[in-house]
């Protein structure tokens, strides 16, 4: 049966986390993993003051081969990273047991997962060789089978569930419409076009979650 293990472990267990030399108020969010060759490409929004001073962090570790910057909206970066995950522990364990990324944060110090595993025995596998490698990981929940109901996130970010949320509290979704993203925007102190980009990622992830969760994904 399918589980879900949702934990957090300090950024020092990882060493991309390092890499990325986050600061206060700065979070980094996995957006997808796309295939490419023998290894997938992260792609990796930057929510920082200073995002290129991020970007110059990871171009400057040994383990990171290049960081190409995808897109910029006012409040965030988007960046395709291709990098050795045989160097990050966590990244590294993770994959040693078939686990499939939905959710990777990292802020405050701390990376947030959530990640799927086909076999609770993988699940149980894998925070054996966390416990090996002493990456100490704290489990804040651990849901089993495949249902939309198992994950309370669906897949979504704080900032994908705050927009989400604000939307169809304003009648955004209504017919006809009671709101404009403008209008949406104006609330949270953003762009309209990164409110635009959030419901946009927020509804890919409901539906990856719900509609799509009989198929594998990889997506946070």
């Amino acid at each position: 049966m399918v589980v879900i293990l949702r934990f957090r472990t300090p950024v020092v267990h990882s060493e991309f986390g390092m890499a990325l030399h986050i600061e206060d108020e700065s979070t980094v969010e996995l957006e997808t993993l796309v295939p490419s060759g023998e290894r997938p490409i992260p792609f990796f929004w930057i929510y920082a003051e200073t995002p290129d001073r991020v970007v110059e962090s990871l171009r400057d570790h040994g383990a990171v081969e290049t960081v190409e910057i995808v897109d910029r909206l006012d409040d965030a970066t988007l960046v395709a990273i291709e990098w050795q995950p045989d160097s990050d522990t966590v990244f590294h364990d993770i994959e040693a047991y078939g686990g499939q990324i939905l959710r990777a944060v990292c802020r405050d110090q701390h990376w947030e997962f959530v990640v799927r595993f086909a076999e609770h025995e993988y699940l149980s596998g894998f925070r054996r060789r966390c416990d090996r490698d002493d990456v100490n990981i704290h489990v804040e929940r651990i849901f089993h089978g495949a249902e939309p109901g198992d994950d309370p996130w669906f897949g979504l970010t704080d900032a994908q569930r705050e927009a989400l949320s604000l939307a169809v509290d304003r009648g955004y979704y209504d017919i006809p419409r009671q709101c404009s993203t403008a209008d949406l925007a104006d609330e949270l102190d953003i762009s309209s076009q990164a409110m635009t980009e959030r419901l946009r990622r927020a509804v890919a992830n409901l539906a990856r979650h719900t509609v799509l969760t009989s198929e594998p994904t990889t997506q946070r």
